[in-house]
């Protein structure tokens, strides 16, 4: 698993006051405008205004699906984008992922409009989005033996539908359930989840999801594939904290967590941007894998695995007939993770800089987890011929449907042609580099984690507005009610600190 970009975070005074573990008293932050000018900032935020009932981005990707189209009022427009004002938040700690959103929220015995991220150690933080001061923080327990180590995260937090919790990763492997009043963990049930027996060697880096009552997550390994570690999918039932199911990917005729040395195969990481992503109606799960074994019956490296609904039991499998050639170069196919196009069609990437339609009624060509590999519909090149290392992103506009591409080479749109073989087609195609796309009012967000946020139209290759932003590495943007959120900086720095950057067209547009 290789790094998109190298980053550099901003130097900047942060204190940190009043954190303890679970605390939810807000620390001190500073926040700088494009002006130059800082303030210091410890007290919670005035009551802000936001309705009841907007539409939330409650998690990585917006949907379950994660179609990475937010339907919601994003009220930002081609002619007000590039009046947007940028706002640097600093925050006790690297937010290598997305942020999301909550229009209203109750936080505190008052209404606020907030965003909430997970540092790459653990601490989640809930900040008003008007101003950008905190609400509060919540630091795991635990969270000075792994500080400033390579034992991180990389997942981005998940809101719960009725807007009482939020769920987020730390370092150690597990998973909390926080109250979105105060920030407060649940400690109740089987809350906190521990979803690994080691977590100095199976990492969680995909973003949470939620389908059906239970909170899905997925692991792989850390930077350098050391093993042993087997990436697989956990189950949780939301409401008590129960482990409902567990399926690995290697040594998948074992049930529940493995202890890592006791399987004969190592690595087939679940490490995509989107981790596990829900089909809409049927509600089964697909993931990708990473380079490792394949017998097509217990090891499932580098394949794209249908699983029920409840994780539980393997549905379908593909599984490139180069799989060998993909796990010896260290060519993960699971570098990013499918995107559905809907028509019963996926496309699947890679780190070999391909793109594969995939038929999910037949994934192998015949249907079926039996030991065949093949049966792609069709293979073409991903922007710039790059490896995939982001979460595509599929726009339904007008009875088309468009997929947006973002690599370390370029950006490119494709669009879906049906017929009695469908295809994809290139659309437009251009050199600029970017993380997981978004698409939020008609327009096209990308971040370039070279320094740079690119705003398209979709249809164009040329953007409408690029916005300044610092250097990062898997970040990517979310826009709603006039803001777009970014969060800076690079996991693989280790560091204590960020940057989100705020941008805010004023007055926002209906």
């Amino acid at each position: 698993m290789r790094r998109a970009a190298a980053a550099a975070l901003a130097a900047g005074g942060l204190l940190l006051a009043g954190c303890g573990h679970g605390s939810s008293s807000p620390p001190t932050v500073s926040t700088a405008s494009d002006t130059g000018s800082t303030s210091t900032l410890s007290i919670p935020p005035p009551l802000t205004g936001g309705s009841r009932g907007a539409p939330d981005w409650l998690r990585f990707g917006v949907d379950a699906a994660r179609s990475g189209v937010f339907r919601g009022p994003a009220r930002i427009t081609v002619r007000t984008v590039g009046s947007a004002r940028r706002q640097r938040i600093e925050l006790p700690g690297t937010v290598d992922s997305s942020p999301i959103y909550l229009r209203g929220a109750e936080i505190g015995g008052a209404r606020h409009d907030v965003f909430v991220v997970t540092t790459t150690y653990g601490r989640t933080i809930a900040l008003d989005a008007d101003s950008g001061r905190p609400l509060w923080v919540f630091t795991p327990a635990g969270f000075e033996g792994w500080a400033g180590s390579s034992q991180i995260t990389t997942s981005t937090p998940l809101a719960s539908p009725d807007r009482r919790f939020v769920y987020s990763v730390s370092p150690d492997g597990r998973i909390h359930a926080l109250r979105l009043a105060d920030g407060r963990e649940l400690e109740t049930g089987g809350w906190p989840v521990s979803v690994t027996l080691d977590p100095t060697h199976e990492k969680i880096a995909p973003a949470l999801n939620l389908s059906r009552g239970l909170l899905l997550v997925a692991t792989g390994g850390y930077i350098g594939d050391a093993p042993p570690y087997q990436g697989h999918v956990v189950a949780i039932d939301v409401r008590s904290g129960r482990l409902v199911n567990v399926f690995n990917t290697l040594c998948s005729d074992r049930r529940g967590l493995i202890d890592p040395p006791s399987c004969s195969a190592s690595g087939s990481a679940i490490w995509a941007r989107s981790g596990v992503v829900v089909e809409p109606g049927s509600g089964r799960l697909l993931v990708a894998t990473g380079n490792a074994a394949w017998n097509g019956r217990t090891n499932w490296g580098d394949s794209v695995l249908e699983l029920s609904p409840d994780g539980g039991r393997l549905l379908q499998a593909y599984t490139p007939t180069n799989q060998a050639e993909l796990e010896a170069g260290d060519v993960d196919l699971g570098s990013t993770a499918p995107a559905l196009l809907g028509h019963g069609l996926a496309v699947q990437g890679g780190k070999d800089g391909l793109l594969r339609l995939l038929d999910l009624r037949r994934l192998n060509g015949r249907g079926g987890a039996i030991p065949r590999t093949g049966g792609e519909l069709q293979t073409i090149a991903a922007p710039g011929d790059g490896g995939v290392f982001t979460a595509p992103a599929v726009w339904r506009e007008g009875g088309r449907t468009w997929l947006f591409v973002g690599t370390s080479s370029g950006t490119g749109a494709y669009r879906l042609v049906l017929g009695s073989r469908p295809r994809l087609e290139s659309v437009w195609e251009n050199d600029r580099p970017g993380t997981s796309p978004v698409v939020a009012g008609g327009l096209l967000y990308v971040y370039d984690p070279g320094g740079a946020l690119n705003v398209y139209p979709t249809s164009s290759r040329e953007p409408v507005a690029t916005l300044p932003a610092g250097l990062g590495h898997w970040n990517s943007p979310i826009v709603a009610d006039g803001r777009i959120a970014l969060p800076e900086g690079d996991s693989n720095d280790h560091a204590l600190i960020g940057v989100l950057d705020v941008y805010r067209v004023t007055p926002p547009e209906a």
